[in-house]
């Protein structure tokens, strides 16, 4: 098996392991904060379609099939594309720090974070998981796994952002519209 796809399947479940243990973690601290869950199953429609985008574009990159035969270049800026959507993941949790959750939920003392990231974006956290997953996708050098990783992680997102975004206009209202109308969801100045 070639090296560069060991590292790619290697980090892809190390990064899979560290999702689950900060939610973990973090469901372990919060249950007495809890005051309202808004979820409505978004996380898990997430997973899914995240498990099928991991699943078809590894199965189509693993073969010769839509191949990119500039391995090294691709697997750069797919590694540049990793390491870019990790910093915006990880700045966008310590960001919110206390306010962050896995789940659409409020929290006791909740508050519209509008600091860092969050100053130009909604969903920086998203953002970041996005470029990963494209990173991953990119660094297989094969031009349908890119696609078959996008589209379902795309539709998975766009769901998740509609359901956190209602409950948030449930949950703060005018302050949230506000933030919205001053903002973008994923993509400074365009969406």
């Amino acid at each position: 098996m070639n090296i560069k796809l060991i590292l790619i399947i290697a980090f892809s479940y190390l990064y899979g392991f560290f999702e689950i243990f900060m939610s973990i973690r973090q469901r372990l601290k919060r249950k007495q904060e809890i005051v309202k869950s808004g979820d409505k199953a978004s996380i898990w429609i997430l997973f899914i379609f995240i498990a099928i985008g991991y699943y078809f574009s590894f199965r189509i990159g693993i073969t010769k099939f839509g191949r990119i035969y500039h391995w090294n270049t691709f697997f750069t800026i797919g590694a540049i594309l990793i390491i870019g959507g990790l910093i915006i993941r990880i700045k966008s949790i310590l960001t919110l720090k206390q306010h962050f959750t896995y789940t659409v939920t409020k929290i006791e003392n909740h508050e519209l974070i509008e600091k860092g990231l969050y100053k130009n974006i909604r969903h920086p956290g998203y953002l970041g998981q996005i470029l990963i997953f494209f990173g991953v996708a990119t660094s297989l050098s094969n031009w349908l796994s890119i696609v078959f990783m996008i589209i379902p992680v795309i539709l998975g997102y766009i769901n998740r952002i509609k359901v956190e975004e209602r409950f948030m206009v449930e949950q703060m209202g005018h302050k949230y519209l506000d933030y919205q109308k001053r903002t973008k969801k994923l993509i400074p100045m365009i969406y």
